[in-house]
Parts: C-alpha cells; structure tokens; sequence
C-alpha cells in the first residue's frame, strides 16, 4: 500500500454561515492541494468534508496519515464515537441523533478503503502544512463571496 499524508482544515464565516475546507495530500515528492466551499454551513462540517475530499481523491487505497487541528473530526475516530453511533443507529448516548451523520457515514466508509490514522494537531500554531489548509479554506470562503458580489 502506498503512504500517504493528509493535511485537512475547515472554516466558516459565521456558524453558520459561508464555510471552506482545504486539503494538502503528499505522497513521496507529490503534492496536491484541494479546497471548496459552500454557502451555508458550519465550521464542524467543513472540517469533516475536508477529511472526506482528500480521501476521495485517492485512487486505491492507501495508508494515509490524517493531520487535523479538528478534535471533533479526530476524537470521532481516536475515541471511538463514530463505533459506537454506528452501532446505536445514529444516535449518540442521550438518544438524540447524531448531528452531521451524512458526512460521519460518508467518512467512516472511506476509512475503512483505506488505512487510516488520525493526529490532532493544533491549529493556528507553527504547523506549516496545517496553516496552509487554513489559508485554503479561507479562500474558497472569499471566492463564494466574490461570486455573490458578482466578482470573477
């Protein structure tokens, strides 16, 4: 299998409101870089989508490294919540139903292609591949807003 690292992050301008993610995948000496966004959202689910592109951009699968300033996105792996609202059908521990579980089965399917694992780093710090995925996402938030105003 080949290695692969994942650089993820999300934004949102209002939560919610205009929301990007952005995503740096390295393998060897390649580099791809990815972002998007959406107009209304929130800032949890563009962090999931981050994780959720940069997977679906890989072709076989992979043992990827997943790098995320997202403790809901990588504690919903590390601490085994995704498991166990699998196996209560979507629902968390008060019986309430699990909030973005679109994006968590989406997510959780992808992993299980590939080998996945999940590190928390923290954001806004000195990690250069993590602010760079902020910067991403920050502008994919900026080009919805160019194209609201009409801007090209």
């Amino acid at each position: 299998m080949k290695e692969v690292t994942l650089y993820t992050d999300g934004a949102c301008s209002g939560n919610p409101g205009a929301g990007g993610w952005g995503a740096v995948l390295l393998y060897g000496e390649h580099r791809r870089e990815m972002k998007g966004g959406e107009r209304e959202t929130t800032n949890n689910r563009m962090e999931l989508t981050a994780v959720i592109e940069g997977l679906k951009a890989l072709k076989y699968p992979c043992r990827v490294e997943v790098y995320s300033d997202s403790s809901y996105t990588v504690n919903g792996f590390e601490e085994g919540w995704i498991y166990a609202w699998e196996k209560s059908g979507w629902k968390k521990a008060d019986k309430k139903p699990v909030l973005n579980d679109d994006l968590w089965k989406e997510l959780l399917a992808l992993t299980r292609r590939h080998e996945v694992v999940f590190h928390w780093v923290k954001g806004h710090a000195d990690n250069e591949l993590n602010n760079r995925c902020d910067a991403l996402a920050r502008s994919a938030i900026a080009e919805l807003a160019d194209e609201d105003r009409g801007d090209k």
